[in-house]
């Protein structure tokens, strides 16, 4: 079943300067699609569309064949949670508060949450691994801890559907794992639905190594140059094309497990 599908979808800035065109994809219950591709590619600004946060040139994007053009704020809320690379922490919110804000959209607008809420917030702190922090001022959290509380967060509006735009781009490797852990968790047992933009390839030979059902799109050019598993799409050829890396992919000896190994820059530092 396709949980959220982009058809012939294309943006531009003040309808002059294409950013992406012609992209098309779908997502299926239960799978983590990939968008990988260089600064500038247009990534982030895709997700912003996938989410409504800006609005298509031409084509559409459907959340249960349904066009998002026609969805009011809180059944996208209910359609697809976001979790993004980085959050500015302003005021002292206990770390409860600032996950039970996923429920906003399943209250009134003037009506405060409820246990179901706060039961729900806690939940899903747990998932994570944070509920011994609930009571924590999150403005006293380091990033790591702080990117887990966002994911709760948005576990808290009990979508089928999380999109991420580069969750794990200013954290440390233990942390980086920690989430890429969680991600992979959530997809195999609650069947979760996972698109997410990302800088770091191995993360993409990361889930397909752990069992995780995995496609990955190599963005390029304003378009997908190529979509497929990880093992398919991120050989050295194709990295090579896209990102002008000399690459190979290196193979663990004891599980077979793959992993991309960068070797330089470009092939004119060698000559």
């Amino acid at each position: 079943m396709k949980v959220i599908e982009a058809v012939n979808a294309a943006y531009s800035y003040d309808g002059v300067v294409n950013i992406f065109e012609d992209i098309n994809f779908s997502v299926e219950q239960g799978e983590v699609f990939l968008i990988v591709g260089p600064n500038g590619c247009g990534k982030s600004t895709l997700i912003d569309n996938l989410l409504g946060l800006k609005e298509l040139k031409s084509g559409s994007v459907l959340f249960d064949q349904k066009n998002i053009r026609d969805m009011k704020p809180n059944e996208i809320a209910q359609a697809a949670a976001y979790v993004p690379q980085g959050h500015t922490k302003s005021f002292a919110y206990k770390v409860l508060e600032i996950v039970t804000m996923g429920r906003a959209f399943a209250v009134g607008m003037f009506s405060p949450p409820g246990k179901e809420d706060r039961d729900i917030a806690m939940d899903a702190l747990e998932q994570v691994g944070m509920s011994g922090f609930y009571d924590r001022e999150y403005t006293k959290l380091s990033g790591g801890e702080l990117q887990l509380v966002l994911i709760a967060r948005a576990l808290a509006q009990k979508s089928r559907l999380l999109i991420m735009d580069e969750p794990t781009a200013h954290l440390d490797f233990r942390h980086e794992l920690k989430v890429l852990e969680i991600i992979g968790r959530l997809v195999k047992e609650k069947n979760i639905s996972i698109v997410m933009a990302t800088h770091f390839l191995n993360q993409a030979y990361y889930f397909e190594n752990v069992g995780v059902n995995t496609r990955v799109a190599l963005m390029n050019d304003k378009n997908f140059d190529r979509v497929g598993v990880p093992s398919e799409v991120l050989t050295p050829e194709n990295l090579e094309s896209v990102f002008n890396i000399t690459a190979r992919v290196a193979s663990d000896g004891d599980d077979g497990r793959k992993f991309i190994l960068a070797l330089h820059n470009s092939k004119e530092i060698l000559e």
